[in-house]
């Protein structure tokens, strides 16, 4: 799983200059960053993502300035069977392959940085295709076994639904993730910006608020209010879409009258199923704090298998 929002950005802050787009290609072991894993170098030294979670990134950077003299892509494998990776400090186990490729026509084109940015907005999966030996990459509409594919999902998002004590760990540990989080609640004395800063906030009842949204596979509905009035429907909005994570915060008990009563709304067996209540991982939290983070371990649990 990857979050590509920082390179994105990065690229659209240096439009115009000479870049070169590094990514793991390849992934042996233990490696310390996914295949499909990206570092965006501008010509001036700086650089934004990773590829090795610090291990390499001395050694890309140097390839990476050569890559935009030059304007030819190059490959380049770390691994602890090589000596030279001790040099460069990749001892974790495992090995990558990295392409770095030039961010122009021949190489990683310009054009592809606008169409992954549409497709995500669009709630998109964007692939885009590399021919691993001209170190050129083009759109793929699907699957290509002669050639290296990465997959840019949509952003993923979090629509909190009910503005409790628990809603404001939840929405920081979002933000800290890079998942945009929503709080949703008609009641205006919780919905604050107070309560709530660098938040997006939503007052329109759950049901209407979640379906404008539309919810995609990348992104989670977790309702908190306790209140059957301003849970249910937004529960019964997320079930009506392909929403990647359904969550209800309560006890088992709560839970099981939660599902009796969404089955007498309508909603069917394998829908109900879809819903995780209690909500998130049970790892014996206390508190608000806690329990926002048992929950947010659910959603990056259920949003990596959908991702997957």
């Amino acid at each position: 799983m990857h979050d590509h929002e920082p390179v994105l950005a990065a690229f659209e802050a240096w439009r115009g200059a000479p870049m070169a787009l590094a990514t793991v290609v390849s992934t042996w072991g233990s490696a310390p960053r996914p295949r499909g894993s990206h570092m965006l170098v501008h010509a001036d030294g700086r650089f934004e993502g990773s590829v090795s979670g610090g291990c390499v990134e001395g050694e890309v950077l140097a390839l990476a300035e050569r890559v935009i003299a030059s304007g030819q892509a190059e490959r380049r494998r770390y691994g602890v069977s090589d000596a030279s990776a001790w040099e460069v400090g990749l001892p974790c186990g495992g090995s990558i392959e990295v392409m770095v490729q030039p961010v122009i026509e021949a190489g990683f084109s310009p054009h592809l940085f606008g169409a992954i940015a549409l497709g995500r907005e669009g709630g998109q999966s964007v692939r885009v295709a590399t021919d691993l030996d001209s170190g050129r990459s083009s759109l793929a509409i699907a699957d290509a076994p002669d050639l290296f594919v990465n997959r840019y999902a949509p952003p993923r998002r979090l629509f909190i639904v009910g503005a409790v004590q628990i809603a404001q760990s939840l929405a920081s540990i979002a933000r800290t993730l890079g998942i945009r989080p929503v709080v949703i609640d008609p009641r205006s004395r919780f919905l604050t910006d107070e309560r709530f800063p660098d938040t997006e906030l939503d007052d329109r009842w759950p049901d209407e608020a979640v379906t404008v949204q539309r919810p995609d596979a990348a992104t989670a509905v977790i309702t908190l209010s306790h209140d059957p009035k301003i849970d249910d429907p937004a529960l019964i909005a997320a079930l009506a879409h392909p929403t990647g994570y359904v969550a209800a915060l309560g006890s088992r008990r709560s839970h099981a009258a939660r599902l009796e009563r969404l089955a007498a709304a309508g909603v069917a067996d394998a829908d109900l199923g879809r819903i995780d209540g209690p909500a998130g991982i049970d790892i014996g939290a206390i508190g608000a704090a806690e329990i926002a983070l048992s929950v947010a371990a659910g959603m990056i649990a259920a949003l990596g298998r959908e991702r997957a």
